[in-house]
């Protein structure tokens, strides 16, 4: 069976601090073996690999946003946090370009060693500013996957950056789950999820996906604003943006552990946690 699947679900966002705040909308995730990213390209006539089509996948959306290998690029970055693959898979759940136009709040690497072994989860989250930044989950039990982060990356203008993520993972299966909440002064602030249900990724599917969620790339950075806007018409204060940290990548924990946390740049520090992803 193809690692590569569609998947059709929900997200959802619920704020509980300081204003209730909550929405739900449709959305159709791609999962993507970076194996068979050309061999799709060569079978599928509604998806392509670094061109134009209804559906595409560009390397430059991702990763640091060139044009090289992009499970390379994960292989290194993994690599140089100690993670080895050796050549096993790695599939990435993302939103694909519809008729050229994409933005991914966040992208999920699920990495994969020689024996299929769930090895690493990498979290790439984007915001609107056209910042990027990554955090590393290391794997040793695949069935639920759970880690903490503090946060360090600037995404949202409504929510503070002295905070704490608390995410739980559910490897891709018949079902996809990734779940996060958001803590501020040991308070739940704010939730957020996908959920997703399997589909085939073939040209039936994809046009099924066409009519059921219409140019959804495009309605992601609206609903951005949209929400926003009635975020800050129920009084939430804008929050300054500071600058992107000067490490791309960082270094998350299990839970109720003391872990060492490494930088891209290699510069260590003692701390329980690290950072993750959110949106409004």
């Amino acid at each position: 069976m193809s690692l590569s699947a569609l998947y059709f679900g929900h997200v959802l966002h619920h704020r509980l601090l300081p204003r209730v705040h909550r929405f739900r909308y449709g959305v159709m995730a791609l999962l993507l073996d970076l194996d068979q990213v050309d061999a799709l390209h060569r079978h599928l006539r509604l998806f392509a690999h670094n061109r134009f089509n209804l559906y595409a996948f560009y390397d430059r959306d991702h990763g640091n946003g060139t044009n090289t290998d992009l499970k390379t690029q994960i292989q290194q970055q993994l690599a140089h946090q100690g993670i080895h693959l050796d050549n096993g898979k790695i599939i990435l759940l993302c939103y694909p370009r519809i008729l050229g136009f994409v933005f991914n709040p966040l992208s999920v690497y699920y990495c994969y060693d020689a024996k299929a072994s769930l090895r690493a989860i990498l979290y790439e989250v984007s915001n609107t500013f056209g910042e990027r930044h990554s955090y590393l989950l290391p794997v040793s039990n695949s069935a639920q996957v759970m880690h903490e982060v503090d946060k360090c990356f600037y995404v949202s203008p409504f929510m503070p950056l002295d905070c704490r993520y608390r995410f739980r993972m559910q490897a891709p299966d018949n079902r996809i789950g990734v779940h996060i909440e958001q803590h501020h002064a040991d308070s739940l602030m704010f939730r957020a999820s996908f959920s997703g249900v399997r589909r085939p990724l073939n040209d039936r599917s994809l046009l099924q996906a066409c009519f059921r969620y219409p140019l959804m790339t495009l309605k992601v950075v609206a609903g951005i604003h949209w929400e926003a806007l009635r975020l800050w018409c129920k009084g939430l204060r804008i929050q300054p943006k500071p600058a992107p940290p000067s490490h791309s990548l960082t270094l998350a924990c299990v839970p109720n552990s003391t872990a060492t946390h490494t930088t891209a740049t290699g510069t260590k520090k003692r701390n329980d946690g690290e950072n993750a992803h959110e949106t409004h």
